[in-house]
């Protein structure tokens, strides 16, 4: 009896232990993601964060014909990106009780809400609106990301929750050297040819490929990163050799992205390649803290004090800077690659878009004529060059040459305050106007400037770039594609500390590759070194 009595205590104490160790039962927070102006769902992306910083929660849709996706990436404790895309529908979260912050973007062009809310015993109603700063498709831009690794299935709600007018992510990938990129295909299904509608005004582009070396043969040996944006039908092509794969995708119609600046290869396949497009902004800019500081800095251009490094490697404005002046450079040599940004989306931690680039297409009578976008007239402008890259701010520019002079005139737009806005030629700061805070529809910063620039005995080049900086002291800029002044016969003359870097880097990477290459594939790479060679002769 007496046992039966200690046995019956021994199971109530666990009960009561279990009862008050237990998670406390979860709550339903549901929402709405709303624009401020017309009262409209829209698709956004959402933070859930526990008070305390240390735990972050993931929503569903509340509607059965909504979507949302789960984002949950982390380089570090610093560089944290989970978040869910949402449809234009009601959202639920099932949350202990507590305080959180919700947080919740779309894309570049509504300003960020946040919301504190304190989960109790009961359902939770929220609503969040979402102020539209700026409409860029209104002024005739669109945006988009060439560079994303997320499944062709969850593009549409990741395009219309980060407002991407064209999405092109790589649905094929390739990492070893002479493979096929039908081998590195990431989705099972075919791949479309014809360009995916979300709405009339998101769009992906499915048939892309990544060759993104990082072993020879079985050896471990990197080389670099290429995309092939835009194709019609498979390569059927491994790669090396280098201008084989860019002949075959040119014919497509494609374009060649270098992907980032500071690949070992970067600095020979952008002329043997005949690269379009150079990334101004790249997939290591994030959103949170700029993390790969030591990343290829053995490639880095280190007598050129506009590259800012600290004791830990490169910053994140000294990564900007890397890629800038070796655009300067190539741009100077003749290598006339037009800009654009990509992010990784679905690889690292980072919304897709958040650099993106912008394309003008408005004045186009093709593009116009249709009642929806049309990805194929929007690549077509990013080839040309009709273009600006941002991580914040906006741009709207024009050229006009006579008789010898150019004006350069546009607006820059702000949803916080430029901070400084600056006109380059030939890659050196020629204007700079700082502290620009005139308002705009109040919020941020509104600047209209028109500029003058006489023709030189020489052909040259000029672009805009500004600068924003947000309160925990980070920057976000915008940078306009290149205009160029072209005087014939009289080629851009680059700096000698240009072409040196140049010749170097090939020099290094011939050496590098000698046993690990085939004469014949570094024949390529001595194609590139002998380019820059010969730009020493006019070098200034």
């Amino acid at each position: 009896m007496i046992q039966c009595r200690r046995l019956a205590v021994l199971i109530v104490l666990c009960l009561v232990e279990r009862a008050l160790s237990a998670d406390p039962v979860a709550m339903p927070l549901r929402g709405e993601i709303r624009d401020a102006d017309t009262g409209e769902l829209l698709p956004a992306r959402l933070y859930i964060q526990s008070a305390d910083g240390a735990k972050w929660f993931f929503a569903k849709s509340a509607d059965a014909k909504g979507s949302a996706i789960v984002y949950d990436k982390a380089r570090d404790a610093k560089s944290i990106e989970k978040h869910t895309t949402l449809s234009a529908h009601p959202f639920v979260a099932e949350l202990p009780p507590g305080k959180y912050t919700l947080t919740v973007e779309r894309g570049k062009e509504y300003l960020t809400a946040t919301k504190e809310v304190e989960v109790g015993t009961q359902p939770l109603d929220v609503k969040i609106k979402l102020h539209r700063w700026i409409n860029m498709s209104k002024l005739g831009w669109n945006s988009g990301d060439t560079h994303v690794h997320r499944p062709i299935s969850e593009l549409k709600n990741v395009a219309l929750a980060e407002d991407l007018n064209v999405v092109y992510p790589m649905s094929q990938w390739v990492t070893v050297t002479h493979t096929l990129p039908e081998k590195g295909r990431v989705d099972p299904q075919p791949i479309p040819t014809a360009p995916i509608f979300a709405d009339p005004t998101h769009a992906i582009v499915p048939f892309n490929t990544e060759y993104e070396i990082f072993s020879v043969g079985t050896k471990r040996h990197t080389l670099g990163a290429v995309l092939i944006l835009g194709q019609k039908e498979p390569l059927k092509i491994g790669i090396p050799p280098l201008k084989a794969v860019a002949e075959e995708a040119h014919r497509q119609g494609a374009l060649l992205d270098l992907e980032k600046h500071s690949w070992a290869w970067t600095p020979i396949i952008a002329p043997v390649m005949k690269a379009d497009l150079y990334p101004l902004s790249n997939n290591h800019l994030w959103r949170t803290e700029f993390a790969f500081k030591q990343w290829t800095i053995e490639n880095n251009w280190r007598d050129n004090p506009r590259i800012e490094t600290d004791k830990d490697g490169f910053t994140e404005l000294g990564w900007l800077h890397f890629g800038w002046e070796q655009y300067y450079a190539m741009l100077n040599c003749g290598l006339r690659m037009r800009p654009t940004a990509g992010t990784a989306n679905g690889v690292h931690p980072v919304p897709a878009g958040f650099s993106r680039v912008y394309v003008h297409t408005d004045d186009d009578q093709e593009h116009s004529s249709r009642n929806r976008l049309a990805p194929d007239v929007w690549q077509r402008r990013l080839n040309e060059g009709r273009s600006f890259v941002t991580t914040g701010p906006m741009l709207t520019f024009y050229a006009s040459e006579r008789a010898g002079v150019l004006t350069l005139s546009g607006t820059v737009y702000s949803s916080r305050l430029i901070h400084r806005l600056e006109i380059v030629r030939d890659g050196e700061v020629i204007e700079t106007s700082e502290s620009v805070t005139a308002p705009y529809l109040g919020v941020g910063s509104i600047t209209e400037f028109t500029n003058v620039i006489a023709k030189g005995a020489e052909s040259s080049w000029v672009a805009l770039r500004c600068f924003e900086t947000l309160p925990n002291g980070r920057i976000r800029f915008a940078h306009s594609a290149p205009v160029f002044l072209d005087v014939p016969g009289k080629p851009i003359r680059p700096r000698r500390d240009q072409v040196r870097y140049l010749v170097q880097r090939c020099e290094e990477e011939i050496a590098r590759n000698k046993d690990v290459l085939s004469d014949a594939e570094l024949a390529e790479y001595r194609e590139a070194l002998e380019f820059y060679r010969g730009k020493l002769e006019t070098a200034r």
